[in-house]
């Protein structure tokens, strides 16, 4: 299974520290070798200017590979994405205005066309533009990092 990180649960990792719960970054070390777990460039670029631990930012720097450049196919799906006129607020007023990073749009492109599962740790909310909203509307599996750890059979 193809795991599709969002910048959220990237983010979140930094709770887990490297020296304490070896397991969970071994785990995520053998996922990217056998490339079961990717993201985004657009992904990349959020991590790059956020507020995150050195120990997240230092295993970004060194699974760079992981934060891919969306395909043909992913690029079109993100513009059927946008087709529904409530899902064009995946971006937001002040990343329009700003010309930020946007990366929601293109987690769910490229777990849709590459049969993935998106993680993230936005929730549903209702009549909301956010991912698990999106994933719902485009059959998309989506789940938190608790619920992919517990699918990884990790514990501690």
């Amino acid at each position: 299974m193809i795991y599709v990180f969002d910048t959220s649960s990237i983010r979140s990792l930094q709770h887990f520290y490297p020296s304490v719960f070896k397991t969970i970054w071994g785990g995520l070390d053998t996922l990217i070798q056998q490339q079961n777990l990717i993201s985004t460039r657009e992904v990349w670029n959020e991590v790059e200017r956020q507020n995150i631990s050195a120990d997240v930012l230092a295993w970004a720097k060194q699974n760079k590979q992981i934060f891919t450049t969306p395909s043909t196919p992913e690029l079109q799906f993100v513009a059927t994405i946008f087709q529904i006129a409530h899902f064009q607020n995946l971006i937001g007023e002040q990343q329009r205005l700003k010309g930020t990073p946007v990366a929601d749009p293109f987690v769910i492109a490229c777990a849709k066309i590459k049969g993935g599962t998106v993680v993230t740790e936005e929730l549903l909310k209702p009549n909301a533009a956010k991912i698990p909203n999106v994933c719902a509307h485009f059959n998309v599996p989506c789940i938190d990092l608790e619920k992919f750890m517990q699918q990884q059979g990790w514990t501690f």
